[in-house]
């Protein structure tokens, strides 16, 4: 069996902690590889090889770390369909889903390239007689990304391309469950130009997560993951003295207004709920329509769509939604629809009783689900779900919708449908979310803008790649200068106040 292994130092590296884990075929149940899982001497190899590499990276002229980036961007546009088959393989996502998700990722690499331009800084003349002050953005060193399952490739690039392009050191620590990605991404940055050591991957678990948390080499920490997780990760980096942003769960809701077209809602609720079987922190997974006039006309548009929705293998490529990522995802969204349906919520149509494709019967398939009548006292309504079901929570008019939106502890990401430009506005400036879409299912900001939400979403001050990114991933130097011209001051025992 396969065993996938550790990056360092510009090579793959073979585990020696003796300790592994399968990696299964969401679409077969199957396990065929295992991966490696990282000792903290191993994790302490990778960050060591980082430290080295970062004294001669960071003082690399950003236009030449820029132009090893725009290689690792064409390899990206060339191999596109190699990556997005490692992804597919063992998330389970559909071959174009996964092809998107490397595109959202590249985006933000062709952002990075634009290192020179983003790393200026600012200088201001004679702020006193003969004094300039000038800033600078510094690297801080070594730094590390722990990364979902859900996006194995697209998320590792919201961080490790803007951290390089600002003069850092990368270590990755990928999903354990579908690592595959990480290593192909290495060995490409290595082909594009990357000095040794500069991007670094650790398969593992807890232990290696750990390892980065406390090492005093490392200075900032990027995660994307659960809340709980999130929230971890946030107060130990911090109480380790390092700077991290930490990406939370999320309860995504769209408000249907009843001027919305609902051809248009319905349409884009397919692929917000059920796209990559709902495994996404910004999928919708909750629709808000404001009056049952709206929700029985929108139920009624959704029903032969879900219905009529091809789920199979991604080896399929007519396949429009692939399997969850594990049994145990599987077993806990499906006891989330039994308990919705215990509580007294609707089940208009019920995946749990999908039959997979001949050949794919002990994959990790959850039809696509649609519950009415959901109330926000319901667990459906009030944990990440995380999987293809959506919920319809009606409200009789606006502020009900805002009211109910406001009262989740997660504020990821919102969508408003309406024709109404003034509504729309109302909206937009008012909600108390971090993304906000405007007749726009999923609002991920391109990558030149930044991604985070608020609330229980996100611990730190600062959200991912765009102008956030190089903030996050730098530190600001601010240099006052005056040079000697023949005249000498006398000493000054009071505040300067450059006059």
């Amino acid at each position: 069996m396969t065993e996938i292994a550790h990056y360092i130092d510009g090579a793959r590296v073979a585990g020696t902690s003796g300790r592994s884990q399968p990696v299964t075929d969401p679409a077969t149940g199957e396990a065929e590889k295992t991966v490696a899982l990282a000792s903290r001497e191993e994790v302490e190899t990778a960050i060591t090889s980082a430290h080295a590499a970062w004294a001669k990276w960071s003082k690399t002229p950003p236009l030449r770390r820029a132009r090893i980036l725009d290689r690792f961007k064409m390899i990206l546009w060339e191999r596109g369909d190699q990556l997005a088959e490692a992804i597919s393989a063992e998330h389970g996502k559909t071959h174009d889903d996964a092809l998107g998700e490397v595109t959202r990722g590249l985006e933000v690499v062709e952002f990075a390239v634009g290192a020179p331009h983003l790393l200026k800084g600012e200088i201001t003349e004679n702020v006193g007689t003969a004094v300039d002050s000038h800033s600078l953005r510094q690297p801080l060193g070594v730094v590390a990304g722990i990364t979902p399952f859900n996006f194995p490739a697209m998320v590792p690039m919201w961080m490790f391309p803007v951290a390089l392009a600002c003069g850092n050191t990368f270590i990755l620590k990928p999903s354990e469950r579908d690592p595959s990605a990480s290593l192909l991404i290495a060995e490409w940055l290595t082909e594009a130009g990357l000095p040794d050591g500069v991007f670094n991957v650790v398969q593992g678990d807890k232990e290696a997560v750990d390892t980065l948390l406390t090492h005093p080499e490392v200075k900032a920490i990027s995660f994307v993951g659960s809340t709980p997780i999130a929230k971890y990760i946030y107060e130990t980096g911090t109480r380790n003295g390092k700077r991290v942003q930490a990406l939370g769960g999320a309860k995504n809701h769209m408000v249907i207004l009843p001027d919305a077209d609902l051809d248009m809602a319905a349409n884009a609720l397919m692929g917000a709920a059920y796209g990559s079987a709902g495994e996404r922190c910004m999928a919708i997974s909750v629709a808000v329509p404001v009056t049952d006039q709206v929700a029985d006309a929108l139920i009624e548009r959704l029903v032969p769509k879900i219905e009529a929705l091809k789920v199979g293998p991604a080896a399929d490529r007519a396949s429009e939604m692939g399997p969850v990522v594990t049994r145990a995802a599987q077993e806990k969204i499906l006891g989330l629809i039994d308990k919705g349906e215990a509580e007294g919520a609707k089940i208009v149509v019920d995946g749990r009783g999908f039959t997979p494709p001949q050949g794919y019967e002990n994959g990790f398939f959850v039809g696509p689900t649609l519950i009415d009548g959901v109330r926000p006292d319901m667990s459906v309504w009030k944990e990440e779900i995380f999987g293809p079901v959506l919920s319809i929570v009606r409200r009789k008019d606006y502020a009900e919708a805002v009211d109910l939106i406001h009262a989740h502890d997660y504020a990821n990401g919102v969508a408003v449908f309406t024709r109404d430009g003034d509504a729309a506005r109302t909206f937009a400036h008012d909600i108390e979310v971090g993304m906000v879409g405007v007749n726009v299912p999923i609002p991920v900001p391109m990558a030149f803008h930044s991604f985070g939400g608020w609330k229980q979403s996100l611990f730190g001050d600062h959200h991912m790649h765009g102008p956030e990114g190089v903030r996050f991933y730098t530190r600001l130097k601010t240099i006052t200068t005056r040079w000697p011209s023949g005249v000498r001051a006398a000493a000054e025992f009071v505040m300067p106040t450059m006059g």
